[in-house]
C-alpha cells in the first residue's frame, strides 16, 4: 500500500510540471498580442485626431489684389460704390475672379467670398477682396499659387469669341493682419476726389475737437483726375509714439492695402518743418489709419490736390553748371520711376541725398538707388562728389513700387581736370572747400586730405602724426591729434601750477595779484574778494569799464562789480525767444506758455502779451523762424525755473564741464 501510494504521489506531479510548461508561453503570446493590438488602436486612434482636428483644421486666409480690364472704358459713376453702374461691372469682375480661382486646384477649392472694393482708370482697374477657408496642411500650397502670378491667367472659353470680360495682369497679396477686415466694413471709409486748383482737406475722426477713436481702422480713398497725380501732405500728425503694436497711418500707392504698394508708414509726432508730402505715381492713392485699444492722440490733418502727370523723366542736360532732382523734390518722390539725366561733363555734387529704404542694407542698394557710371548710391548721405575720368556722366535714379524717400537735390558743373576747384580746395573725395578750411585743424574733408601736408603756423602746434592743431587744444585732455602727441607732456611739478595754456609758473604765484599765466588763470580762481585789473581779452568787463580778476563773476550771487552790473537780470525775466512760433502764431488767441515741473505745484504760467516775428520770416520755407515773445508779467525765477544764460565773452569753460548747445541754422562748417 504504502509503494502504490508513493507512485501516486511521484506520479501526478510529474504531470502536473508538463502541463505547467506547456501552459506559460501561451499566456505570455497572448500579453504580448494584446499589447501590440493596444498601441496600434492608439496610434490609429491618434492618426484620426490629428488628421480630423489639427491637420483638417480649417484655416481663414484673406487676400487683397488688383486686375486690369482690357475691353472696358471707365466712367465717373464707378467711383461711387453705391452707383448701379458700379454694381453691374463689380458683378462681373467677381464673376470673372471666381472663374480664375476655379481653374488652379490649390484655390479653387478653399475659395470662400470675393468682394469688388473700388475702380480706377487705366483703362478700368478692379481692386478686390477674397477669403478663402483651407485646411491647415494646405495653407502653404495656398499661399504659392495666390503668389505666382501664371496661376491667375484668365482662361477664355474658345467658343466665345466676345467674352463680357477681358482681364489681365491679375495680382494679389495676403492681407496683414493688422488691417484685415470683413469686406463689408465701411463704418470709416471715404471717398474724395481733387479739384483742378483746389486744395482739399481731410482730418482723422474728431480732430481737433477730440482724439480718434481706438480699435479703429480707418480708409480715405484719394482720387485724381485722369493724366494726373496726387501730391498728399500732412500739415499736423501726432499718433502714439512708435512701437511694433502700435497706432499707424500707411500711405499706398494704390487703392488696395497691400504692401506691395505701401509709400510710407507713419506714427509718433513730427514737426511742422519736417517733409511729410508724398506723390502718387497714379491718379489714386489709399491712406489707412489702424489704432488699437490703448492711448488718446489728436490724430492728423492732411491736405491733397493734384498735379498734371510727369511725361518723361530724365534727359540730357547741356551747359557748363546746373541742377537737377529727384521728380516733385523736395516732396517725397513718387513710386515706380526710372530717371537717367546725363551730361557732357564730369562732376556731380549731392547736396541733399535721402534714398532710404527701410529694412534695405546700404551695402546692397537693391530697391530704391542712383547709379552713377555703374555704381549704386542709396541711404541718407551728406554731401559727396561723383567724378567721372572722361567727358560723360550718367546718373540713374530708380524707384520700385514701394516705400519711397525724399530723393536728392544734386548739381553738375564742368572743370579742368588740372584745377577741378578753381579758388578752392578739392578733396581728394572731389568735394570742394573754401581754403580757409584747408590746415585750420578741423577735418572738413571726410577723408581727411584737407589735413595732410600742412605747415604748422605759430599759433598751432604740430602732431607727430604731422597733422597741426590749434595750441590752446593743447593738454586739454582731449586727444585732437589721434596720436595723443597733443597730450604728452603736460603734467607740472608737485611744487607748479599748470595755467589753462599749458604753461607751468611755481605755486607761490597763483593768486598774487598778478596775470603770471598770460592768461589770467592763476588769478581767476581765487577765493578771495575780486579786484580790478587792468583789462585783457580774458577778464570780466563791468558796466562801469572797470575789470575784475575774478572768474565767470556772472550772477553767482556775489556783487564783484562796485555798480553790481554782474549779478544784473538774474532774477526775472519778461522776454522769452522761441523757435517755430512765427509759423504757428496766425489763429493764436491769447496764448500761454508754462515753466517749472508740469507734475507739481510749482508751475508758473504767463499770458504772452505780444509776438514780434522776424522780418524776413517766410511761412513756405520757415526760414528765419524765430520770434521773441513778450509776457503780460515776468516769471520768477526758482530752482526748477531758471534762463538760459548767455556767458560773458570771457567765460571759462575748463576741459571736461558738460554743456548745453541749442539753436538752429547751419550744422556743419560751410553748411
Amino acid at each position: 500500500d504504502m509503494n502504490n501510494l508513493e507512485e501516486g504521489v511521484e506520479f501526478l506531479p510529474a504531470m502536473n510540471s508538463k502541463k505547467m510548461e506547456k501552459r506559460g508561453p501561451k499566456r505570455c503570446v497572448v500579453v504580448g498580442i494584446a499589447l501590440v493590438v493596444s498601441l496600434l488602436v492608439s496610434l490609429v486612434v491618434g492618426l484620426l485626431v490629428w488628421h480630423f482636428k489639427f491637420r483638417n483644421a480649417p484655416v481663414r486666409k484673406a487676400f487683397n489684389g488688383n486686375l486690369r480690364i482690357l475691353n472696358w472704358e471707365f466712367l465717373d459713376a464707378y467711383e461711387n460704390s453705391s452707383s448701379p453702374e458700379f454694381a453691374v461691372l463689380a458683378r462681373k469682375v467677381k464673376s470673372t475672379v471666381e472663374d480664375i480661382y476655379r481653374s488652379h486646384a490649390d484655390i479653387g477649392p478653399y475659395h470662400k467670398e470675393t468682394a469688388i472694393t473700388a475702380f480706377s482708370e487705366g483703362s478700368v482697374i478692379a481692386y478686390y477682396w477674397s477669403e478663402f477657408v483651407v485646411p491647415a496642411y494646405r495653407e502653404q500650397a495656398l499661399d504659392q499659387a495666390m503668389s505666382e502670378k501664371q496661376n491667375l491667367v484668365q482662361r477664355l472659353n474658345p467658343r466665345l469669341r466676345n467674352p463680357a470680360l477681358r482681364v489681365a495682369e491679375v495680382v494679389a497679396f495676403p492681407v496683414d493682419p493688422q488691417i484685415a477686415r470683413s469686406a463689408r466694413d465701411n463704418s470709416c471709409i471715404f471717398a474724395l476726389h481733387a479739384k483742378e486748383g483746389e486744395v482739399t482737406s481731410f482730418t482723422t475722426p474728431g480732430f481737433p475737437n477730440r482724439p480718434y477713436p481706438n480699435n479703429a481702422l480707418c480708409y480715405w480713398a484719394l482720387r485724381a483726375d485722369a493724366n494726373h497725380v496726387i501730391s498728399l501732405t500732412f500739415k499736423t500728425l501726432d499718433l502714439e509714439q512708435c512701437t511694433d503694436r502700435s497706432d499707424y497711418v500707411k500711405v499706398y500707392n494704390s487703392l488696395s492695402p497691400v504692401e506691395h504698394d505701401a509709400m510710407v508708414r507713419l506714427c509718433g509726432n513730427y514737426a511742422p518743418t519736417y517733409n511729410l508730402t508724398f506723390l502718387s505715381a497714379q491718379n489714386v492713392m489709399l491712406v489707412a489709419l489702424v489704432t488699437n485699444k490703448e492711448g488718446r492722440y489728436p490724430g492728423f490733418k492732411a491736405e491733397f490736390f493734384q498735379l498734371p502727370k510727369m511725361k518723361a523723366c530724365g534727359g540730357t542736360l547741356k551747359g557748363e553748371s546746373g541742377t537737377f532732382t529727384t521728380p516733385y523734390y523736395p516732396a517725397h518722390y513718387p513710386p515706380t520711376t526710372h530717371r537717367v539725366p546725363s551730361k557732357q561733363n564730369v562732376k556731380v555734387r549731392f547736396n541733399m541725398f535721402f534714398v532710404l529704404e527701410p529694412g534695405i542694407p546700404v551695402s546692397s542698394c537693391t530697391k530704391d538707388y542712383v547709379a552713377i557710371n555703374g555704381t549704386r548710391y542709396c541711404g541718407e548721405r551728406t554731401q559727396f562728389v561723383v567724378a567721372s575720368s572722361n567727358s560723360k556722366i550718367q546718373v540713374q535714379f530708380h524707384s520700385d513700387a514701394s516705400y519711397t524717400d525724399t530723393g536728392f537735390s544734386a548739381e553738375y558743373l564742368s572743370y579742368d581736370s588740372s584745377d577741378p576747384c578753381p579758388g578752392k580746395f578739392a578733396c581728394n573725395t572731389g568735394r570742394c572747400i573754401d581754403t580757409a578750411m584747408r590746415c585750420d585743424g578741423w577735418l572738413d574733408c571726410t577723408d581727411g586730405s584737407d589735413e595732410r601736408g600742412c605747415t604748422c603756423t605759430e599759433e598751432q602746434f604740430k602732431c607727430q602724426n604731422g597733422w597741426c592743431k590749434p595750441k590752446f587744444w593743447v593738454c586739454d585732455t582731449v586727444n585732437d591729434c589721434g596720436d595723443n602727441s597733443d597730450e604728452l607732456k603736460c603734467s607740472c611739478s608737485e611744487e607748479s601750477f599748470k595755467c589753462d595754456n599749458g604753461k607751468c609758473i611755481p605755486a607761490t604765484q597763483k593768486c598774487d595779484g598778478s596775470d603770471d599765466c598770460g592768461d589770467g588763470s592763476d588769478e581767476g580762481s581765487c577765493n578771495r574778494a575780486a579786484v580790478k585789473v587792468s583789462c585783457k581779452d580774458y577778464t570780466y568787463k563791468c558796466r562801469s569799464g572797470d575789470c575784475i580778476s575774478k572768474q565767470n563773476p556772472e550772477c553767482d550771487g556775489e556783487k564783484d562789480c562796485e555798480d553790481n552790473s554782474d549779478e544784473d537780470n538774474c532774477s526775472e525775466c519778461p522776454w522769452v525767444a522761441r523757435e517755430g512760433f512765427c509759423g504757428c502764431q496766425r489763429g493764436l488767441s491769447a496764448p500761454r506758455l508754462a515753466w517749472g515741473d508740469r507734475s507739481g505745484s510749482n508751475v508758473q504760467a504767463r499770458a504772452v502779451k505780444r509776438i514780434t516775428t522776424h522780418p524776413s520770416f517766410n511761412d513756405y520755407t520757415y526760414d528765419y523762424d524765430i520770434a521773441v515773445l513778450e509776457l503780460q508779467e515776468p516769471v520768477t525765477f526758482s530752482s526748477v525755473v531758471k534762463p538760459i544764460c548767455l556767458p560773458d565773452a570771457t567765460h571759462n569753460f575748463p576741459a571736461g564741464k558738460d554743456l548745453w548747445v541749442t539753436g538752429w541754422g547751419a550744422t556743419v562748417e560751410g553748411g
